[in-house]
C-alpha cells in the first residue's frame, strides 16, 4: 500500500536523461558483463592500459581474456583476427577516438565494444555496443548506459543507491579531503554488485542535469588549457565533446601530481595497477605514470583553468628543465 502523508522526501525531477533511449544499468563493469552473457562471448581482448576493475570481474566471473597494447594515439594495436565469439574491448581514452575511427575499426573488426566512460556526450555509432559511466562526469553514485542490440533474458531487480551518497553530500556542504575515505570505502563496494538496473535515485538525479550547459562549459574549459599547456604537451590531442579531462603528459607526473596536491589540486594516477602489469620502459607504464587528467569540468571556471595552468607550466621549468 502506498504511503500517504509524513515528511517530504527528494524531489521528483522531470528532465530527460541525455541517454534516455539506452539500457540503464548499476555501473560500467556490469554493463560489460550484462554484454558478455547476453552475447555469449567465449573471449575478451582488452588493453593493458586499463583499470583493473575490468580485468578482476573477467577473472572473478571465469571469462577468458587476453591483454593487448594500444598506441601513443590511443588506438588499439591489434592485427589478430577476431573469431566468432570473441570481441576486441576498445577504450575510447579521453574522447580521443573520433565516430569515424570507431567505425572504422568496426569495419575492420566487427565484433568490439566502445568503452566510453571518458565520452560520455559522445552518441553511440551504428551497430556498435557502447558502455558508459555516469559518476564520471555527474554527481551521481552510480549508473551505466549500454547501447547494443541484444538484450539479456533475465529478470533485473532495481540497484539501491542511498547508502552510498555520503562522499557526494559532504562534499556538496564541506571539502572533498574529509570525505576522500568514504569514496574509497564505497568504491570498493563496486566489485561485489550483480547485474542491476540502475537505482531510481541515480535516474531522478540524472534528470535534473542540464546537459547543454555541463558540455559546454567542459568545452570552454578544455579549449582553454590546450591554448595554454600545447606547447608543453607532446601528446597531440583532438578535441571531444564534453570531455572527461584535459590529458597533459609531463614526464616526472608522480612528483608533479604531490606538488599539486599541496596547492588541493587532486590529480588521480589512472589505473596504478598498470604500473604493476607492464615493464617501466613500456608506453602503458609512461602514460599511467605520467598523464595528468587535469579536471576540466562544470565545476570550474575559466579563472580555476588559469590558476591550475600557472602552476604546471612552473612545474615543468622546475622538473624538467623546460623553457
Amino acid at each position: 500500500m502506498k504511503e500517504i502523508g509524513g515528511y517530504f522526501g527528494l524531489e521528483n525531477f522531470n528532465g530527460t536523461e541525455y541517454h534516455n533511449d539506452l539500457i540503464p544499468l548499476n555501473n560500467g563493469r556490469n554493463a560489460l558483463q550484462y554484454l558478455v552473457k547476453a552475447k555469449g562471448i567465449r573471449k575478451l581482448y582488452i588493453p593493458f592500459y586499463l583499470c583493473d576493475s575490468v580485468s578482476d570481474m573477467l577473472v572473478k566471473k571465469g571469462y577468458d581474456f587476453e591483454y593487448y597494447q594500444v598506441n601513443a594515439d590511443f588506438t588499439p594495436s591489434f592485427s589478430k583476427a577476431l573469431a566468432k565469439d570473441e570481441y576486441l574491448y576498445i577504450v575510447n581514452f579521453y574522447g580521443q577516438l573520433t565516430d569515424e575511427l570507431i567505425m572504422a575499426l568496426k569495419r575492420q573488426f566487427d565484433r568490439i565494444i566502445i568503452d566510453n566512460t571518458h565520452a560520455f556526450f559522445q552518441k553511440p555509432t551504428a551497430d556498435t555496443d557502447t558502455i558508459y559511466s555516469c559518476r564520471k562526469f555527474f554527481g551521481v553514485p552510480d549508473g551505466a548506459y549500454l547501447s547494443s542490440d541484444k538484450a539479456l533474458e533475465e529478470v533485473l531487480e532495481i540497484d539501491v543507491s542511498k547508502d552510498r551518497m555520503s562522499y557526494i553530500l559532504g562534499r556538496f556542504e564541506g571539502q572533498a579531503s574529509d570525505y576522500y575515505r568514504d569514496y574509497l570505502e564505497i568504491n570498493e563496494l563496486y566489485g561485489e554488485e550483480p547485474i542491476l538496473k540502475m537505482s531510481k535515485l541515480t535516474h531522478n538525479i540524472l534528470k535534473a542535469i542540464d546537459y547543454e550547459q555541463i558540455r559546454q562549459i567542459r568545452n570552454e574549459n578544455f579549449k582553454f588549457l590546450h591554448n595554454e599547456l600545447e606547447e608543453e604537451n607532446p601528446l597531440k590531442l583532438v578535441s571531444p565533446d564534453g570531455p572527461f579531462a584535459y590529458p597533459f603528459y609531463i614526464e616526472n607526473g608522480i612528483e608533479v601530481r604531490k606538488q599539486l596536491a599541496l596547492k588541493k589540486i587532486y590529480i588521480p594516477t589512472l589505473w596504478p595497477n598498470v604500473l604493476d602489469l607492464v615493464p617501466k620502459e613500456s608506453m602503458e607504464y609512461q602514460y599511467a605514470a605520467n598523464i595528468l587528467p587535469l579536471p576540466c569540468d562544470q565545476r570550474y571556471t575559466t579563472e580555476d583553468m588559469k590558476f591550475m595552468a600557472g602552476i604546471l607550466k612552473r612545474s615543468t621549468v622546475k622538473l624538467t628543465g623546460n623553457k
